[in-house]
């Protein structure tokens, strides 16, 4: 009897393979389960906790994806001003301006500054913008601008020091100590304060403090600096009288200290003497009024 043989059967060997390949599948699914339950033994979470954290981490990716193809459309800056529009219908929109730290400048200048705001939706303002053009103000040395939810935008401003007047061309400027002008004034609101003259002087304003700091005891005498030919200065006392100090920062510092201990030792200032040279180095040249009459006269008698 003939026996057929069918094309595409499986032979013995084959049929072995395919046994041995699912016996291996399922030791090896046996094992993962194995591990996949010792883990949840040995983590402090359950496996619907689990579940949970993974479609949670699921959807956040999906929600950056969608984010990010937003960002790419353009959609984010339009959903930004919408959401900021449903905030100002809620009552969060500029209705007040708070100002605070402006003791000495016009605080209107500040509100001028901010009252664009007006009525902003609060997402919308900038505070950055709103600081920068804060600092343009002469007297501002610092702002911080916040909001104060629902409705009020908060300035506090630090403001700068008057430290002395420079006098310019036909008028006289307020400075601090670094020679930041800060505004105009008036020779009645000049009076009391340091005088700080001469071309290039609002340069060395700080030059001129650290000068004075060197001897303290006559710091307070000092009503006027002159900065004399770009390269020293002149002061000028309460008492009317001048002291020439040489050139250099340190020279001029070593004569001020030299005159504050002659003068404490002779009383120099309010003494006949009306100027006071200190250019030539260990050397102290004084002029008396009149004196120089005097000796022309005396000159003439002997004769």
């Amino acid at each position: 009897m003939a026996q057929t043989i069918r094309r595409g059967a499986k032979t013995v060997r084959r049929q072995a393979r395919a046994q041995g390949n699912k016996t291996k599948v399922r030791k090896a699914r046996a094992q993962t389960n194995s591990l996949i339950d010792a883990l949840m033994r040995v983590l402090p979470f359950t496996e619907e906790q689990l579940h949970k954290f993974f479609l949670a981490v699921i959807l956040g990716l999906l929600l950056l994806g969608a984010w990010v193809i937003a960002s790419l459309a353009g959609l984010t800056d339009l959903a930004g001003r919408q959401f900021a529009l449903y905030a100002a219908d809620a009552g969060y929109e500029v209705r007040r301006v708070e100002v605070r730290g402006a003791e000495r400048m016009n605080k209107l200048k500040v509100y001028e500054r901010v009252l664009g705001e007006q009525d902003q939706a609060m997402p919308l303002v900038d505070l950055d913008q709103i600081r920068a053009s804060l600092l343009e103000l002469n007297w501002v040395h610092d702002a911080r601008v916040s909001r104060q939810l629902p409705d009020t935008i908060v300035v506090d401003i630090v403001e700068r020091e008057p430290h002395a007047v420079l006098e310019k061309p036909n008028r006289l400027v307020l400075i601090d100590a670094t020679g930041h002008e800060l505004e105009p004034v008036s020779k009645a609101d000049a009076k009391g304060k340091l005088l700080i003259s001469g071309p290039g002087a609002q340069q060395q304003v700080e030059a001129l403090t650290k000068l004075l700091d060197a001897a303290p005891a006559l710091k307070p005498q000092v009503t006027g600096a002159e900065w004399v030919g770009n390269r020293r200065w002149n002061l000028t006392f309460k008492t009317g009288q001048a002291l020439a100090l040489p050139q250099g920062e340190q020279k001029a510092a070593t004569a001020l200290m030299s005159f504050a201990r002659l003068d404490g030792v002779n009383r120099l200032l309010g003494g006949k003497v009306v100027a006071f040279d200190m250019r030539t180095p260990e050397r102290i040249y004084m002029r008396v009024p009149g004196r120089a009459q005097e000796e022309l006269d005396m000159r003439e008698g002997g004769i």
